[in-house]
C-alpha cells in the first residue's frame, strides 16, 4: 500500500511537469533562477521540509500523524512549485545551478532556424554545444562546434570550447550583428593528429629540424612551449588600409606576433615590420572576399582586435589556395591558446571512460534553458 501511494505521488509530479511543457508553458522565465531552487531530499514531501521527516515504508506513525493515510489516494499538487523541481535538479548534474545571473542568448543550427536559450553568464561553448546535443538528439562525435559570425563584417571564427559565451558577445562590439550558430566542423583539432596536413614543410621552420623534415612530434610541442613557437613563413596578399588595392608580402609569425617583409623573403629585423599580434585579437574566416573586399582569391582571412568593430578596421589578409590558409589559421590559433587547445582536444576522450550520463540529464537541460 505505502508502495502505491509513493508511487502515485511521484507519477502525479511528473505528469504535471509534461503537461506544463506540452501545453506551451516550457519558458524558463516562469520560474526562479536555476541558482534559487533549493536542493532537497527526494523523499520528502513539500509539507515535510520543516520537520525533516522522510516518507519511507517502516515510519506509519509520522504518516498518521500528519493525516496522510486519512485518504487512500493523495490529490496531485494544485501547482508545480520550485520545490517540486528539485528533485530533478542536481548540482553535480548542473554545474551552473550556482550561479545567480543567466541571460538569453540565440543560437541557430544548420538549417538557420534560431532556438533561444536561458544560460548563466559564464557558460562556455563546450556547455552549448553539449546543450543542443542533447536537445536536438545529435551524436556527440566531438565536431560540434559553435562559431561566432558577424554578418554585417561578413567574417566567422571557431569559439573555442573553453571560451566564456557572454565575453564573446560583449566583445564583438555595439555596431556588429553577432550570430552564435551551432555546426559541425570535423577539422577543429584535426591538426593534433595529422600535423603535416596542415603545416607543410616549405612553411615552417624549427631549430631542430633534420635534412629538411620536421618531425611529427617535435612541431605540435613547440607550438604548445610558452619559450618555442614555430615560424610559419610564406607570401600573403595583404589589403592596405583604406584602399581598395593588394599588395603581397612576405609574412612571418613568431611568438612575438605577425610580421611582414619590406624587402623580398629578408628576415633581417629591419626588414620585418610589425602586422599584427594576438594577445587581445582574433583570427577570422572571410566570406565573399571577392565580392565584398575584392580580393584575388576566396581564400581571405583576417585579424581583427576585440575593440574593433568597423570593417575599416580589419586587418585582411589572402592565401593562394585553401592549404596555405588553413596553415595560417591554425598556427594563429595555437599561438594564442598554445596548450589550452590541447586540454580541449583531449577533454572529451577522457570523459569516455567516465560513467555514462544519466537518463535525467536532457530533461534537466530542458527545465533551466526554455526553447523559445
Amino acid at each position: 500500500m505505502n508502495k502505491t501511494l509513493e508511487k502515485i505521488h511521484t507519477s502525479g509530479r511528473l505528469r504535471q511537469k509534461a503537461e506544463i511543457f506540452h501545453g506551451g508553458k516550457g519558458n524558463v522565465s516562469g520560474f526562479p533562477s536555476p541558482a534559487l531552487i533549493p536542493l532537497q531530499d527526494p523523499l520528502l514531501a513539500p509539507n515535510a521540509q520543516e520537520t525533516g521527516t522522510k516518507l519511507c515504508p517502516g515510519n506509519r506513525s509520522a504518516r498518521e500523524a500528519d493525516g496522510s493515510l486519512s485518504s487512500p489516494v493523495p490529490k496531485p499538487y494544485p501547482e508545480l512549485l520550485p520545490s517540486t523541481l528539485c528533485p530533478l535538479v542536481s548540482e553535480c548534474l548542473l554545474p551552473w545551478t550556482k550561479t545567480s545571473a543567466t541571460q538569453v542568448i540565440k543560437v541557430y543550427d544548420e538549417n538557420n532556424t534560431s532556438k533561444a536559450v536561458e544560460v548563466p553568464t559564464d557558460v562556455t561553448a563546450r556547455d552549448i554545444c553539449q546543450l543542443f546535443v542533447l536537445k536536438n538528439h545529435c551524436i556527440d562525435d566531438h565536431s560540434w562546434t559553435l562559431i561566432e559570425h558577424l554578418t554585417q563584417l561578413g567574417i566567422e571564427r571557431t569559439i573555442e570550447d573553453h571560451e566564456y559565451v557572454m565575453e564573446v558577445l560583449s566583445g564583438g562590439g555595439m555596431d556588429t550583428d553577432c550570430r552564435l550558430c551551432f555546426r559541425k566542423n570535423y577539422a577543429k583539432y584535426e591538426f593534433f593528429k595529422k600535423p603535416l596536413a596542415f603545416f607543410p614543410d616549405h612553411m615552417v621552420s624549427i631549430s631542430t629540424e633534420t635534412d629538411g623534415l620536421v618531425d611529427h612530434s617535435e612541431l605540435i610541442e613547440t607550438f604548445l612551449k610558452s619559450s618555442t613557437c614555430p615560424e610559419i613563413h610564406g607570401f600573403l596578399h595583404a589589403k592596405e588600409q583604406s584602399k581598395k588595392s593588394w599588395r603581397k608580402f612576405y609574412f612571418v609569425l613568431r611568438r612575438s606576433g605577425l610580421y611582414f617583409s619590406s624587402k623580398g623573403t629578408s628576415k633581417e629585423p629591419r626588414h620585418l615590420q610589425f602586422f599584427a599580434d594576438f594577445s587581445d585579437s582574433d583570427v577570422y574566416t572571410v566570406l565573399s572576399a571577392k565580392k565584398l573586399h575584392g580580393a584575388p582569391t576566396e581564400c581571405a582571412f583576417c585579424v581583427k582586435s576585440t575593440k574593433c568593430s568597423s570593417a575599416r578596421d580589419l586587418k585582411l589578409l589572402c592565401a593562394d589556395d585553401e592549404q596555405t590558409k588553413t596553415c595560417w589559421i591554425t598556427a594563429m590559433r595555437l599561438l594564442k591558446f598554445g596548450m589550452r587547445l590541447y586540454q580541449n582536444f583531449i577533454q572529451p576522450h577522457q570523459k569516455q571512460k567516465a560513467s555514462p550520463m544519466p537518463l535525467l540529464i536532457p530533461f534537466q537541460w530542458s527545465l533551466l534553458s526554455g526553447i523559445i
